[in-house]
């Protein structure tokens, strides 16, 4: 039987976004066996509010080499954080963050991760089981999106994945596998950090790390598609989460027109936390 464990990539400033997906996913969702919650260590206490029979919070320290540590950016007095190491670029939280949803599977022993943002909530049922048929788990990817004109930085990432993977720059066919609710195996995940060791001779993280424009959800589409020729996956282009991406945040007829226009198979909403919404108002317009 197939085990399939939740994952979430937070820090403070999302606290309350995070207790709130949180709330919803013991009220929504099924078919998992745990939810891990992976954070620096400084916000590890603050988390640990969270956690419950089926809830962990994982520090950052237990997942990544003791080479990459934050430590406050003097660019703007501290009230951000850098990740530095003498075999990377200087990075970001979101950038580390990353590297958390990928050391997870070095970590844990279930079969898949299924990974969530803190700024998520989930408005219906969802069965993790459901992304399984059979031994194969879902792999989201949108055929062919990189082959039109995209916004933001999609095809440098595809090139970035191809350089750490050794692969052609972009793939031919194009795909973007960036997405809210995917799901990854974890020897699959194993198997993508041993070869991006053996082809860049570095440890993954400090290969992936040599620039500040990547995605984790690139490099193992492409690994998943080009390494191993999709074996153990399945295609589809379902999107189970609408998000919500621009800022201003919406006003109150906004927000409920947004939830109004979900289609079926989405089972969550996401607003982004950039944009400055509230907790209290999100929960408030929810009930």
């Amino acid at each position: 039987m197939t085990r399939t464990a939740l994952v979430t990539a937070s820090y403070a400033p999302d606290f309350e976004r995070c207790r709130l997906l949180c709330e919803t996913i013991d009220r929504f969702v099924t078919g998992y066996t745990r939810h891990y919650i992976l954070v620096e260590h400084r916000d590890v206490a603050l988390f640990r509010q969270l956690e419950s029979p089926r809830r962990v919070v994982i520090d950052e320290n237990d997942l990544l080499p003791r080479w990459i540590r934050p430590f406050p950016d003097p660019s703007n007095f501290g009230r951000r954080r850098i990740w530095l190491s003498p075999r990377t670029m200087p990075l970001r939280g979101w950038h580390v963050q990353q590297f958390r949803r990928i050391a997870i599977a070095a970590h844990a022993d279930e079969d898949a991760f299924f990974y969530i943002d803190s700024d998520v909530a989930f408005l219906k049922s969802f069965d993790c089981a459901s992304v399984w048929r059979g031994s194969d788990l879902r792999l989201f990817r949108r055929d062919g999106d990189l082959l039109r004109p995209v916004p933001g930085d999609q095809r440098i990432w595809s090139e970035h994945a191809g350089q750490v993977l050794g692969l052609v720059p972009v793939s031919p066919a194009g795909h973007d596998y960036i997405g809210t609710l995917i799901a990854w195996r974890r020897d699959a995940l194993l198997t993508m950090c041993n070869h991006i060791e053996r082809i860049t001779g570095r440890h993954w993280i400090a290969a992936i790390g040599r620039s500040r424009r990547f995605s984790e959800c690139m490099i193992y589409g492409r690994y998943a598609d080009e390494v191993l020729m999709a074996e153990g996956h399945y295609h589809d282009a379902t999107e189970f989460c609408r998000v919500y991406w621009f800022a201003p945040a919406p006003t109150d007829a906004e927000f409920l027109a947004f939830v109004e226009a979900m289609t079926p198979e989405q089972v969550a909403i996401g607003m982004q936390s950039f944009i400055g919404d509230d907790t209290v108002r999100i929960r408030k317009l929810l009930k």
